[in-house]
């Protein structure tokens, strides 16, 4: 009998309804996992129901506020009620603001932080509660963003790198600390990738294209499915010595 490396396991995916986390998780049910699309967008059971319907495997989808402790908490109970105790996660859920720092309220600023960053912490956290009270070795990627190690320009977006920056150091700290509780962290550092908010921004702003696709040696933007298999990678056992890493996707944008 054939199966794949997820068979039995249950997969959370954070801001699941579009883009890199919906075609994440479409990688990973593939894959074999039982999914759970976790968004705050109204319609993610009707993307759930979808994306059942092409793989094959059980989806759910659930609304969540990543930065509200309470929803965060139920989100996980009932991913383990319907589909049982989640030992997969991927936080994608995020948001950007390109605003002059001198022009950022304190308001914008932490709400950036709360979703990017707290929101990460809360789901790891309400993730990493189950998944050790079922006494279930378990994974996580965090989204983090070539932002973390250089300034994209020509944005300005110093609460946004600032951030994913927050980000890189949360998967390294955790996973220090939760790897003698059978629970491995790492990140990935995704560059500019044509996912569905880019290709609405690029759309209505054709002079941001130009300028981001300039400084990448690859020449182009990343398509969403290329993120598929590191993440395929980095939550299967065959990744079971990579502990706390931040892997950098992005067509060499960082390195020159």
């Amino acid at each position: 009998m054939n199966t794949t490396p997820f068979d039995g396991r249950v997969a959370v995916i954070t801001g699941g309804a579009r883009g890199l986390g919906l075609s994440i998780a479409t990688a990973l049910a593939t894959h074999g996992a039982s999914i759970a699309l976790l968004d705050r967008l109204p319609g993610i059971e009707a993307v759930a129901e979808q994306l059942a319907t092409t793989t094959g495997v059980r989806v759910i989808g659930v609304n969540v506020d990543v930065t509200n402790e309470t929803s965060v908490a139920a989100a996980i109970a009932t991913v383990s009620d319907r589909l049982g105790t989640p030992t997969l996660l991927v936080n994608s859920a995020g948001i950007t603001l390109d605003t002059p720092a001198l022009d950022t309220s304190y308001e914008a600023w932490s709400r950036v932080q709360n979703v990017n960053v707290g929101g990460t912490f809360l789901m790891s956290r309400e993730f990493a509660r189950a998944a050790i009270a079922a006494q279930l070795p378990a994974s996580i990627v965090n989204l983090s963003s070539m932002s973390s190690l250089v300034v994209n320009i020509p944005q300005t977006q110093a609460a946004y790198n600032t951030s994913k920056a927050a980000v890189s150091m949360l998967t390294k700290s955790l996973a220090i600390e939760w790897l003698p509780l059978g629970i491995r962290v790492n990140a990935i550092a995704p560059g500019y990738f044509a996912s569905d908010m880019t290709r609405d921004f690029v759309a209505a702003n054709p002079e941001m294209n130009d300028a981001w696709v300039s400084r990448i040696p690859a020449g182009r933007m990343g398509e969403p499915d290329e993120l598929g298999d590191l993440v395929i990678y980095l939550l299967g056992d065959s990744a079971s010595y990579v502990v706390g890493q931040t892997f950098s996707i992005d067509g060499g944008y960082t390195i020159v």
